[in-house]
């Protein structure tokens, strides 16, 4: 290989599960990640011969693609730094990183159980190529390997047999061909906008993005975090009788907890976008606006649950018991996950100072403008 500075083309192998069916563990120790490394660098010399002028990474762990489309590729980012510092001559310049003591030598290649249970696991690689010939490598790579980058008969044998797993595939692609892969599945499952708004956090980072998701919340990319549209605020734009706007009330919270569960997972934050008259904030798992100050002539303000058949809590207000029976309102929040709901009470309680008890209304409860409320309860 030529000395000097060395570019990272980033690859991964991509194992395809069979049905039901998941490996051992999602970690090789050394020895093991050495031996695959060196089954790979065979199969990657036989589509490109020009690799043996690169140095070839390996980290011995199985991820989702979640865990390596974040912002910066982190996983990639610390494999790349970590080979650069092996003296060259290791393995013929194949170099891998794999368990020692059941830990991964850096904590961005530790793999997250959470995201485990997918039928696709993938094999995070990096060739480190010379100036000279990184241009013309990355082309060959993008060819090569989404035509022919079937894995070798040995290297997927190696797999199955060590990992305890059955392989439909196992293939060789590009970080460009598993940007391709992953937002062809986002769009078939009708999350096209938030792929929109991951691509530039992921490829364009220092531009801002903006969308539309399916229910017609506006979406915004910009300076790493997506800001939403005020759910209460999108609710009050919507037509129809209040049976009609509590149903839509809900396919949009069913959605926004979509994209926040798919945002963590990615690495990104998602809060509210504040607008006029809405203070936002967030916890871990919900986001939440204050759209009043108490008022100490009313009455203590009290929480309210709104809910929808299937998902469960979908909003709480904070109102106030007003005047001639109306309720004053406060604030709203989102429960973007069940377990958030506890935070979040504490919070509206602590922030109010309203009691901790909350009342379940059993329905989306709409005000006569169609927008999200509390019940009106005439004042003792």
């Amino acid at each position: 290989m030529e000395a000097g500075p060395l570019q990272a083309l980033p690859i991964v192998l991509a194992l395809e599960l069979s049905p039901g069916g998941s490996p051992l563990r999602l970690s090789l120790e050394r020895d093991e990640a050495a031996e695959l490394a060196a089954l790979i660098a065979q199969d990657l010399h036989a589509l490109v011969p020009q690799v043996a002028q690169a140095r070839l990474a390996l980290a011995g762990a199985l991820f989702d693609a979640v865990e390596l489309l974040r912002p910066g590729f982190p996983v990639w980012a610390t494999l790349d730094e970590l080979a650069r510092r092996v003296p060259r001559g290791q393995l013929e310049n194949v170099v891998a990183f794999g368990s020692h003591a059941n830990r991964m030598p850096a904590q961005p290649l530790e793999p997250d159980p959470t995201y485990a249970d997918g039928p696709m696991r993938l094999l995070p690689l990096s060739v480190l190529a010379p100036d000279s010939i990184a241009d013309e490598l990355a082309g060959q790579l993008e060819v090569e390997l989404v035509g022919r980058g079937e894995a070798g008969a040995h290297t997927a044998d190696w797999l199955m047999r060590t990992l305890g797993i059955r392989l439909e595939h196992a293939r060789y692609l590009s970080r460009n061909d598993l940007l391709a892969l992953t937002c062809v599945q986002y769009e078939n499952v009708n999350l096209a906008p938030l792929w929109q708004l991951l691509e530039a956090a992921l490829l364009t980072p220092y531009r801002e993005e903006t969308a539309l998701s399916a229910r017609g919340l506006a979406l915004r990319y910009t300076a790493g975090a997506v800001w939403i549209q005020s759910p209460a605020q999108w609710l009050a734009a919507q037509t129809g009788d209040a049976a009609e706007r509590g149903h839509a009330f809900a396919g949009a919270m069913f959605e926004l907890r979509q994209y926040a569960a798919l945002l963590h997972a990615h690495g990104l934050a998602l809060v509210l976008d504040a607008t006029a008259g809405i203070d936002p904030a967030h916890g871990d798992g919900w986001l939440a606006e204050t759209v009043a100050v108490a008022d100490a002539t009313y009455e203590a303000p009290t929480l309210f649950a709104h809910e929808a058949a299937g998902l469960g809590i979908v909003a709480v207000t904070v109102a106030q018991r007003g005047h001639a029976g109306r309720a004053r309102v406060l604030a709203h929040a989102y429960p973007l996950r069940p377990a958030a709901l506890g935070p979040l009470i504490a919070a509206f309680s602590n922030r109010f100072g309203a009691s901790s008890d909350l009342h379940a209304l059993g329905r989306i409860v709409l005000d006569e403008s169609g927008s999200l409320s509390a019940p009106a309860t005439a004042l003792h």
